[in-house]
């Protein structure tokens, strides 16, 4: 049988026949595939004979009131529950990605921005939920939202969310350090991702008019230990500002009279146009609101 004369075929099928066909044979009875699918036993027996009159196969031996599958019968049924079964895990899944949002991005972003962010977007859209993992390589699941920390040079304009720049900040209530007479220790990072661009502290020393002869580094691979660190010890740090915004406004952090610097680093969403749902559309208007107020 040709491809054009099975798709003739299957637009005379009518899906109503196959789920009543698909639930007489797993029950093995028409009494309780119509309990099932809230109909008669004379209407599944109907969408049967139907079905089996358009396929001009019988599907079912019938003796008396009992019935059991012929071997076409046999083959028709172990495809048409595993056609329902597939198209009721799409469905589910679909449906969970239209009430919510999966979103996985660095442990540091998820840390500093998200989690802390997280209520107030609930809030604003209490229809939607918020579930946030932590990695660094983009999930290849339709539904998961990847926010990435990457090079300005591999990402897409029109996926970038937030150019990132940098600066030093110290402890609140720290003395404003004198640059060029005392030595400084300044935490820093060292991506564990050796392909990222360093964090742009020479651009920074040279543009606050600084030599950088009397700073010592410590180096972290991710930037919420340094900050952390900063914090913990009164001590300074330079990072992106990006997670420094939160810090600021509860007075963990403070900002000198220091210029920040543009760097090569920023935040996008790969295929960011390609996520459709209406929830993820939500997601992604606040994100992109939130990071560049």
């Amino acid at each position: 049988m040709n491809r054009l004369l099975i798709w003739r075929l299957s637009l005379q099928v009518s899906l109503q026949a196959l789920k009543a066909f698909e639930s007489a044979a797993r029950r093995g009875s028409f009494k309780l595939a119509a309990e099932e699918l809230s109909l008669t036993p004379t209407a599944i027996s109907h969408h049967v004979s139907n079905l089996e009159s358009r396929l001009n196969v019988n599907l079912f031996h019938r003796r008396g009131r009992k019935i059991s599958l012929t071997g076409t019968g046999i083959r028709l049924a172990k495809a048409t529950s595993d056609g329902f079964r597939k198209i009721d895990s799409a469905l589910e899944e679909v449906m969970k990605a239209g009430s919510g949002v999966r979103v996985t991005t660095t442990s540091s972003f998820a840390a500093m921005v998200l989690i802390p962010s997280q209520h107030e977007f609930e809030q604003a859209n209490p229809d939607i939920s918020m579930e946030i993992s932590t990695g660094e390589s983009v999930d290849s699941q339709s539904y998961i939202i990847p926010i990435r920390f990457g090079d300005v040079s591999v990402a897409e304009d029109s996926d970038v969310i937030r150019y990132e720049s940098f600066n030093v900040f110290g402890a609140y209530g720290m003395t404003a350090p004198s640059w060029s007479n005392q030595p400084i220790t300044l935490f820093t990072t060292e991506w564990k991702n050796k392909s990222l661009p360093d964090p742009p502290l020479a651009a920074w020393l040279e543009t606050n008019g600084l030599d950088g002869s009397n700073i010592k580094l410590k180096k972290f691979d991710q930037e919420i230990f340094g900050i952390q660190q900063a914090i913990e010890e009164n001590g300074l740090v330079f990072c992106s500002t990006t997670l420094t915004k939160r810090l600021l406004k509860s007075n963990l952090l403070q900002q000198f009279e220091t210029l920040s610097v543009k760097s090569d680093l920023c935040y996008y969403v790969p295929n960011k146009a390609g996520f459709e749902t209406r929830s993820a559309a939500r997601f992604l208007d606040w994100i992109e609101d939130i990071l560049n107020q």
